[in-house]
């Protein structure tokens, strides 16, 4: 049977990888729909999306706790169509992570989106392409840095996070218990061999991501220089 590590790790990537895919299917529409919003409910909304840049993560997990819980209709629907409790199970956490990590998907993408302009978008739609054809052909290649950025800084945000994750998921093996809270588990026993060794990986882990982004996205720059 594998360590109680090598679980926490296994969840952890399994929770990261899969948030990340739901921030893109739901951050890239949503940034498209701020950077094209000329509202002037835009300033509400995107104060409303970068909230987590500046609410403690015990204050969203305490509400999304209350949320979850069977006596409120989030979790009294969750258990009804699926017959199982939504707080403190794996997809509580993948759905915390989401709101969670999610203005370092959109704000990246909307900041590209802004960027792009309309004239291309015009000139494809004057030659007859639809909006998905503009968008995989035009948007996508010109602003495929800012996705590899969004999906970067999503991703590690996710396998970072902690308060979140310890409110709404607990700590149960091969389930909730993820990397950051098995270092604190490992603090908390005194065990500090063990912390230094999940420390150090995802020390190493989180500067091999950023140095790829930013080796991935040089190309880039000096075509802008």
């Amino acid at each position: 049977m594998p360590s109680p590590d090598l679980l926490a790790l296994a969840v952890t990537l399994k929770m990261a990888a899969l948030t990340t895919v739901i921030l893109l299917l739901i951050g890239t529409p949503l940034a498209w729909f701020l950077a094209k919003m000329t509202s002037r409910f835009k300033v509400i909304i995107e104060a409303i999306v970068a909230l987590p840049l500046v609410l403690p993560p015990t204050v969203l997990g305490f509400y999304l706790l209350i949320a979850f819980s069977p006596q409120h209709l989030p979790g009294q629907i969750w258990q009804q169509v699926t017959g199982q409790q939504l707080a403190f199970s794996f997809s509580a956490i993948v759905i915390g992570s989401v709101l969670y990590s999610l203005p370092f998907v959109v704000q990246p993408l909307q900041k590209a989106f802004e960027q792009l302009g309309d004239s291309l978008l015009e000139a494809g739609a004057m030659l007859g392409a639809g909006p998905i054809d503009r968008f995989f052909n035009i948007v996508f290649p010109l602003t495929k840095a800012s996705f590899i950025t969004a999906a970067s800084l999503g991703f590690a945000h996710t396998v970072g996070e902690f308060g979140v994750i310890l409110m709404i998921g607990g700590n149960i093996p091969g389930e909730t218990r993820v990397l950051s809270i098995a270092l604190f588990d490992h603090v908390e026993a005194f065990d500090y061999a063990k912390a230094h060794v999940l420390a150090i990986s995802l020390l190493i882990g989180s500067m091999i991501l950023l140095a790829s982004v930013y080796l991935l996205n040089l190309p880039n720059q000096k075509q802008r220089l």
